[in-house]
């Protein structure tokens, strides 16, 4: 009896290794980033005071993620992506929901991914013409980001294809709008007024809008690469901006040079009488404020204005085989604003020094400085009103 029970269960394992060698590969990985740095800025607050503090991430977002693939034969494969951001400082989740969520197929012919996902003005940036070569750019100070429409888009199909050789790669979206409107607010004018906050939080908490759009990105392989994007993003209240972004870089030696234009203009329906749509004006304003304001993007304050603009021109050194030096500065332009007092002019530049203790940790310093000019609204925040602030990062960064 106990013979014929080990023939039994050595005849299971050997059909389970067969099972094993015929079915698709599958491979499920864990990753993450843990940065943390301390951060000094001047002219913070109403007396426009210094202010030190320890960050959740200087050079890098702190955030984990799994990654899924499976290999379905036929030179398809399965994909899945999650990914979650996390505060390092005092180790609470950014968000309550994972920033990136999507799964896809991988074909000869393309890929094709539906979710939350990055989209196309981020993806042609940071892989083409990025501030710097190790890293897309210092989470701190990112002037940049505040032209991507925030970066990530929620209810999107991605169509992505490239060359064998990836020489040519681009990509196209189109996300779903979930009848994602102002309309119930309307309904409850005035006194629903006060729910705009709370709408514009939710929106864009990884709430739906339509948009369509894309890019391309040559890299002919000689270290030269360049690429530009567009996406039409259909706001809330009606609102439609578009966004333009087009830039290129080279890589030689231990040099990284690298050059790109930015371009958001909103386009809202003028008002007049109407107190329903100067309220969805006032909604997609405010939404797309969060955009352009924030100081970890760089950002100050739109107020009236309709259009940005950015130029951004950057140089990278590798000096020795551990020390990475780059050097970024951009312009921008704000214009549009009926009265004057909003239109102006800022310019941003950071300097960053990275030396890598192994693979996976490196330490970082960078220091970055922010210029107004232009009309009586054109200030850093509310708080202050500050024209000018200085930043001093240094931190540590660690990925798995």
């Amino acid at each position: 009896m106990q013979k014929n029970i080990i023939v039994a269960a050595l005849a299971l394992c050997g059909a389970g290794a067969a099972m094993a060698q015929t079915a698709p590969a599958s491979k499920v990985e864990l990753w993450g980033i843990v940065d943390a740095a301390v951060r000094h800025t001047n002219n913070e607050g109403v007396n426009q005071k210094s202010k030190t503090q320890m960050i959740g991430g200087g050079m890098s977002q702190s955030r984990w993620g799994i990654n899924v693939t499976e290999d379905l034969g036929g030179g398809n494969t399965a994909l899945v992506v999650l990914e979650n951001r996390l505060n390092a400082d005092d180790g609470s989740v950014s968000t309550p929901f994972f920033q990136l969520a999507n799964v896809g197929l991988q074909t000869p012919y393309g890929r094709l991914t539906a979710g939350r996902q990055w989209n196309v003005l981020f993806d042609v940036v940071t892989s083409t013409y990025a501030s710097f070569p190790y890293s897309p750019y210092m989470e701190a100070y990112k002037p940049e980001l505040g032209f991507a429409m925030g970066a990530r888009t929620s209810n999107m199909l991605k169509y992505t294809f490239a060359t064998p050789n990836r020489s040519l790669v681009g990509s196209l979206q189109y996300s779903f709008d979930e009848n994602n409107d102002t309309k119930a607010l309307e309904a409850g004018l005035p006194a629903s007024a006060a729910q705009v906050p709370a709408f514009v939080a939710s929106t864009l908490g990884g709430g739906a809008w339509k948009t369509f759009g894309g890019y391309l990105r040559y890299a002919p392989g000689n270290g030269l690469a360049v690429g530009g994007g567009y996406l039409r993003s259909t706001l809330p209240g009606g609102t439609d901006v578009d966004a333009w972004t087009l830039g290129g870089s080279y890589r030689t030696g231990p040099w990284y040079l690298s050059a790109g234009y930015g371009l958001n203009k909103a386009k809202f329906t003028a008002a007049g009488a109407n107190p329903i749509q100067a309220f969805r004006n006032v909604v997609d304003g405010a939404i797309l404020g969060q955009f352009w304001a924030g100081q970890s993007n760089g950002g100050y304050i739109p107020g009236d204005a309709d259009k940005r603009q950015l130029f951004k021109l950057g140089v990278g050194y590798q000096a020795t085989p551990q020390l990475n030096v780059g050097l970024h500065y951009f312009h921008g332009k704000q214009t549009g604003s009926a009265t004057g007092l909003s239109n102006g002019k800022a310019n941003f530049v950071v300097a960053v020094a990275d030396y890598a203790f192994s693979k996976r940790t490196d330490a970082y310093v960078g220091i970055d400085n922010t210029r107004l000019s232009g009309g009586d609204n054109v200030y850093l925040d509310a708080a202050s009103k500050a024209r000018s602030r200085t930043g001093f990062t240094i931190g540590l960064r660690h990925r798995f």
